[in-house]
């Protein structure tokens, strides 16, 4: 930690107005970084945003995803925002699982962000002229090492919602998980089907980000697996627009100095590097077996873990995210 300060880039003269959506790892990280960087900052939520607006004439207001809980007219006010000559942007990290209700949202705005590569050209597409890739990142003050309690600790951790694809693999992994010391905490685990041999390991539920900060030092391994993108039951995506980019969850554990086993995506490596600051699996059997072997190679999964905390801290805050968004809108 020492050795990888995380330091805010050069503040940029530019007064910002931050319309937070309620994803407290997304949003405390931006607006801590935010508040180092811009001239002036203020936070709004949805419901504040026009009358804070009017107070404040920023030069930029910044909607975070801009999804799931603004008001019915959201893009009348944003309409009317540009119409007085202010800038707006959104940042959508919920790609490509609500595209459905994100591309009519999308056209209202100055500049389209999107943490997904299959979602640039689909807004492009659609007439969104300002369309820029940018990838998620971890908030290094919420999710850091620390000393666990007994309590949190396991030797592996799963932290998400039992979405049809986990769920299949959590099923087929159930003998061997079963008698392993296993956390898996989240919603709609009720639709395995190895509930008898799982259940005793279940935390139904939602955990807040300082939770899982505590499961995530605690456990040896925790794994990552994306969710389905597919439209149906849990998605909204008609266009059926593939998963590339990782999310959240790879910057976040990682920036906890844990060793993360974690399914592929296309730009996993831009980001880290497989077999050395984070390992991989494209299967069940696969998973075992690297499970088994970083519970019996304390020293291997160790290093690599602390190798995934210096490339999170050097290369993947918010701060760095931040710094790229507001060159492109300065």
């Amino acid at each position: 930690m020492e050795q990888t300060p995380v330091t805010a880039p050069p503040k940029e003269e530019i007064r910002i107005l931050y319309v937070q959506q309620g994803f407290e790892s997304v949003d405390q990280g931006m607006i801590g970084a935010l508040r180092a960087l811009a001239g002036a900052l203020e936070v709004a939520s949805p419901e504040e945003m026009l009358q804070k607006a009017e107070q404040t004439n920023p030069d930029l207001v910044l909607v975070m995803n801009g999804l799931h809980v603004f008001p019915a007219e959201h893009s009348e006010h944003i309409d009317l925002l540009r119409s007085r000559g202010i800038r707006t942007a959104v940042w959508f990290v919920d790609d490509p699982y609500f595209t459905d209700r994100s591309l009519p949202l999308a056209r209202h705005y100055d500049y389209v962000f999107t943490h997904e590569l299959s979602c640039v050209p689909f807004y492009r597409e659609a007439g969104c002229s300002e369309v820029h890739y940018l990838p998620l990142a971890a908030d290094s003050e919420r999710f850091a090492p620390i000393e666990p309690p007994r309590s949190y600790q396991s030797d592996v951790c799963f932290i998400g919602s039992g979405f049809w694809n986990r769920v299949a693999l959590f099923d087929e992994l159930a003998p061997y998980l079963s008698r392993k010391k296993v956390r898996i905490i989240g919603g709609l685990w009720s639709r395995l089907q190895q509930q008898e041999l799982l259940r005793p390991h279940i935390r139904e539920g939602w955990v807040e980000p300082g939770e899982a900060r505590i499961y995530y030092n605690g456990a040896k391994i925790v794994i990552n697996m994306h969710r389905p993108t597919e439209s149906g039951q849990d998605n909204a995506n008609t266009a059926n627009l593939p998963g590339l980019s990782i999310n959240p969850r790879t910057y976040e554990i990682a920036a906890c100095g844990a060793l993360q086993i974690t399914d592929v995506r296309e730009d996993l490596q831009r980001y880290y590097r497989p077999g050395y600051d984070i390992e991989t699996f494209g299967s069940a059997e696969e998973l075992k077996h690297k499970i088994e072997y970083y519970l019996t190679h304390e020293q291997e999964r160790i290093e690599m873990a602390w190798r995934s905390l210096r490339t999170t801290r050097e290369r993947h805050t918010y701060s760095d995210r931040a710094a790229r968004m507001l060159a492109i809108v300065k």
